[in-house]
Order: C-alpha cells, then structure tokens, then sequence
C-alpha cells in the first residue's frame, strides 16, 4: 500500500476508533474493539492484537487472527518494545534475535507500547503481516496515536 493511502486510512481509522471507544466499559473491550478495526480495515494484516505486560512476561489479551502465543517470556519483538518502551518495527522477523514465532507465515511485524498515565507500559499492540517490509513510520505514528485512547482506563 502506498504511503498517502495508507496515512488517509488510518485518519479515517483513528476517528471510527475513537468514536467507538466511547462506549467502551473497560480496557479490555476497548483492546478488543482496536483489534477487531484495525484487523478488519487494514487489508496487509495478518494479525492484530494486544499483550499485557506483567512487568516480566506478556499474557495474551483481545485479538483477532489466528491462534496466538499465550505467554511471552525471555525474549521476542513483543518483550523488546515493552522493555525499550518504544515502538519496534521488524522489516524481517526471521532476522530478528530472538524472534517467537507464533505463526510462521508471519514475515514482518510492528509492536507499539501501551502506556499508562504515568507512562509505564502495561501492555503492547502487535501486528503481524504475511509480507516483507510492510511497516513504516506511518504505521508507527498512528498506531501509536490509536493506543493512547487507552490512557483514560489505567
């Protein structure tokens, strides 16, 4: 997808979601509701979905896709962007160290830390794509403007 495309996507994304997350009771369906959209409206996404982080290892929240990793620990994408506290994009996970493949048709991947207030990080939004390369700072900005609707529940 080209660039201009994808920025006007996500502006119009970012809108729905927000919209949405009004009526969200909690974190958890507000994860849910992230994942369902983007999965649905993002056509280079394989998997989208949300980890929480337990300061040690990350547990599998809301998603959609196939089935996921239930628990991350020691290392991976998902740990590395938790840990850094910043946004990760991987062109190639077969050349990331570390890397743990939950579905092996996965060859890219971007993983956004979810903060809370006080700017912990209290859990990651990973996407997974089928293709090389399919994440760049475009998806990094606005991934990363999307899990900050999450502030107002921790």
């Amino acid at each position: 997808m080209d660039e201009a495309k994808k920025e006007g996507r996500y502006k119009r994304l970012v809108v729905q979601i927000e919209e949405l997350l009004k009526k969200s009771p909690d974190d958890i369906s507000a994860m849910a509701t992230i994942s369902s959209v983007l999965f649905n409206k993002m056509d280079y996404f394989f998997w989208v979905g949300f980890y929480r982080y337990t300061g040690i290892k990350l547990i599998v929240g809301p998603y959609q896709g196939p089935p996921a990793c239930q628990v991350l620990e020691g290392k991976g994408v998902c740990l590395a962007s938790a840990e850094k506290k910043k946004t990760v994009i991987v062109p190639n996970v077969h050349e990331f160290p570390g890397h743990i493949a939950c579905d092996s048709r996965s060859n890219s991947e971007i993983v956004v830390p979810v903060k809370n207030r006080a700017g912990e990080v209290v859990a990651v939004l990973d996407v997974d794509s089928k293709d090389f390369g399919s994440f760049t700072n475009i998806d990094a900005q606005y991934l990363e403007q999307i899990v900050k609707f999450l502030e107002k529940w921790s």
